[in-house]
């Protein structure tokens, strides 16, 4: 026999802003685990619409026993802003190689600054967030300039 799902499931899902449709990602994932996908899409659209179309937003789902559910939108993805940028479409191929491309100081605090309103990153400083965007941009082979 096999067993029930008890509590509540979380689903990820990096979602474009004010796109979402019952297509792949969302139908399946959310189809799954019983969720009417039609609903969340025109909830998470109006809750994006404000949001540049088309940039990828990172979303929690949380789904109760009862079907019901609530999400949770974060910010973009470092990466996106990084590429955005410094112009570029990918990252690097050679992680830590020669420098693709580069991004100054200035822009990465901007990035720091979107990047500590989410909630992972409330109770961390702004210079620890920046460190952590100075080593995104190092692996994307983004160059940090002054």
């Amino acid at each position: 026999m096999a067993s029930k799902q008890v509590g509540k499931v979380m689903v990820r899902l990096v979602i474009p802003a004010g796109k979402a449709s019952p297509s792949p990602p969302v139908g399946p994932a959310l189809g799954a685990k019983g969720v009417k996908s039609m609903d969340f899409c025109k909830e998470f659209n109006a809750k994006t619409e404000h949001i540049e179309p088309g940039l990828p937003i990172p979303t929690k789902i949380h789904i109760a026993p009862d079907r019901s559910f609530t999400f949770a939108a974060k910010t973009p993805p470092v990466s996106y802003f990084l590429k955005k940028t410094a112009g570029i479409e990918k990252g690097s191929g050679k992680p830590g190689g020669a420098p693709i491309a580069t991004v100054s100081v200035k822009h990465v605090y901007e990035i720091a600054k979107i990047k500590h309103i989410d909630s992972a990153h409330t109770n961390t400083s702004l210079e620890s967030v920046v460190r952590g965007i100075i080593a995104t941009a190092k692996t994307l082979g983004i160059k940090v300039v002054l």
